[in-house]
């Protein structure tokens, strides 16, 4: 392997070379100690032969350890300038370079596109913060099999995540998470290990994808969750019967599942939501597609 780009000399010779300075409208924050893409890396990726897609690689120094360790890595960038950056100074037969903004790229034809046969799949990313959630979003809706999604946010955002029911981090997301994945804390970050350094710490958090719970329709029980968190102040009944548009049917529906229309989305868990999308299940998919 060639040297480090995750050292502070490596990123400013490459910031030179390249021109490739940080941009604030990517959320750039180059990463320069080793040991923390080292980590990451080896917490993603536990089978050479599984396929990794990287999302924002940016100069690679994340990207450098993903393709020691695995055969095949599909970096998807949305910086025209860093496609040379990452061919010239990884330089690896393992690398293939994708220049679209990730929040385009349909992640079930991605996934049938470049996984071989029997192949596991598995995601690695250092997220800026203004596209952790709908990164996050895309990924725990997508149909296609996903081993593990590893990834680097603000601590701050990570603490969301990790939040339970009644916390005032709990969200939709919290919810859809722990109905596809097991949660857990890879290591914080320091925002001193980043050029430029950020105002905040970071976390690395890994989901992995445990398969205990499946619906049919998978798409209508995530929008009765986001639905139930649309106002975070309301009730669930009041955010229920909004995206019913039918006051009498949400009462019927929450009657039916044994919840209190008093209570807020934040204090259910997701058990909670599961028997209210199974009490009304037929309801609720008609309710989803008539507002697709």
């Amino acid at each position: 392997m060639s040297s480090a780009i995750a050292t502070i000399r490596r990123t400013k010779e490459i910031q030179e070379k390249y021109q490739v300075f940080t941009k604030k409208t990517y959320g750039q924050n180059f990463i320069i100690e080793p040991r923390v893409v080292e980590k990451i890396a080896a917490a993603a990726i536990s089978d050479e032969n599984q396929l990794c897609i990287e999302i924002g690689p940016g100069i690679g120094a994340l990207t450098q350890m993903l393709c020691e360790k695995s055969k095949h890595v599909v970096a998807y960038e949305i910086d025209k300038r860093m496609p040379e950056v990452l061919r010239n100074e990884i330089a690896s037969d393992h690398l293939e370079i994708i220049l679209q903004d990730f929040l385009t790229v349909d992640v079930d034809q991605a996934i049938a596109q470049f996984r071989q046969p029997g192949q596991g799949v598995v995601f690695a990313s250092n997220l800026p913060y203004y596209i952790t959630t709908p990164i996050l979003f895309k990924l725990f809706e997508a149909k296609e099999p996903i081993d593990a999604i590893t990834v680097m946010m603000q601590k701050e955002v990570g603490q969301r995540f990790l939040a339970q029911a009644s916390a005032k981090e709990y969200n939709a997301l919290s919810v859809i998470w722990q109905y596809k994945c097991d949660c857990k804390k890879v290591m914080d970050v320091s925002r001193h290990v980043f050029w430029p350094s950020p105002r905040v710490d970071s976390v690395v958090l890994q989901f992995t994808f445990h398969h205990k719970y499946h619906y049919a329709n998978e798409a209508a029980f995530f929008w009765l969750v986001k639905s139930c968190f649309v106002q975070r102040r309301k009730t669930i009944y009041n955010n229920l019967q909004n995206a019913l548009k039918d006051k009498e049917l949400a009462l019927q529906m929450l009657e039916k599942a044994g919840i209190a229309p008093s209570k807020r989305a934040q204090q259910c868990q997701l058990e909670d939501f599961m028997r209210l999308f199974e009490a009304n299940e037929s309801s609720l998919i008609a309710a989803y597609q008539n507002q697709s």
